[in-house]
């Protein structure tokens, strides 16, 4: 049956893989993969045989068309990224976009993503908040900051380890030292560890432990 399957993966630990995500890749005909050397050890350890197909963010706008043909003639086809849930700081949107501009059915399975178990773990309020995703690397930071300054709601952003000094540095000058934050890294992994304190006790601690993995920062909303 003719339907795109957008599939989340784990973002570290291999039994956060669903048993829905194991068949599903199972039985469709292709699996876009972002890098498919990283996807090709969890179908391996699942035994999953199903081809892959080279889908990233340097390729997805030329390859959309021709997805969406292969999808209307009649094709099963599964996105997954090299971690979490794609579409979320990861190629999706546009195919997922083109699918429902031409009819075709999507299915969005649930599954493993970075920031939900990051902005419950912070234990700041998460009844409401804000994805930023990852900030302007130039053109636009300060200012997307100095508009952030203001929201009232928790603020979640992704960042990578040799820019997490730098971004904490402008979040006590734009938020404030004293705001309270929590910075998550390697999820679900052998190292996985969560700081929590106001902006300055935090940064004080990644200064004192240089930063390594991945990480998620949960940030207290203007009072």
């Amino acid at each position: 049956m003719s339907k795109l399957y957008i599939v989340p993966t784990p973002i570290g630990n291999l039994e956060d893989m669903t048993f829905r995500a194991v068949r599903v890749l199972k039985e469709v005909d292709t699996i876009l993969a972002e890098d498919t050397r990283t996807s090709g050890k969890l179908l391996k350890h699942f035994e999953i045989g199903t081809q892959m197909q080279s889908h990233h963010m340097h390729n997805e706008h030329k390859m959309v068309t021709r997805l969406v043909e292969r999808l209307k003639s009649g094709e099963s086809i599964a996105l997954i990224s090299d971690a979490g849930t794609p579409a979320i700081s990861d190629p999706g949107f546009l195919l997922t976009r083109a699918c429902i501009e031409n009819d075709i059915e999507v299915e969005c399975l649930p599954g493993a993503t970075a920031f939900v178990p990051a902005l419950v773990n912070s234990g700041l309020p998460n009844d409401k908040f804000v994805f930023e995703g990852f900030l302007p690397i130039k053109k636009g930071r300060q200012t997307r900051m100095g508009l952030l300054a203001e929201e009232p709601r928790t603020i979640i952003f992704y960042e990578s380890p040799h820019k997490l000094l730098k971004t904490l540095t402008q979040f006590a000058e734009h938020f404030g030292a004293d705001r309270k934050i929590s910075v998550s890294r390697e999820l679900t992994k052998l190292y996985e560890e969560t700081v929590r304190g106001t902006v300055k006790e935090v940064l004080a601690h990644f200064e004192n432990k240089p930063p390594k993995g991945e990480f998620v920062v949960v940030v207290e909303g203007k009072k």
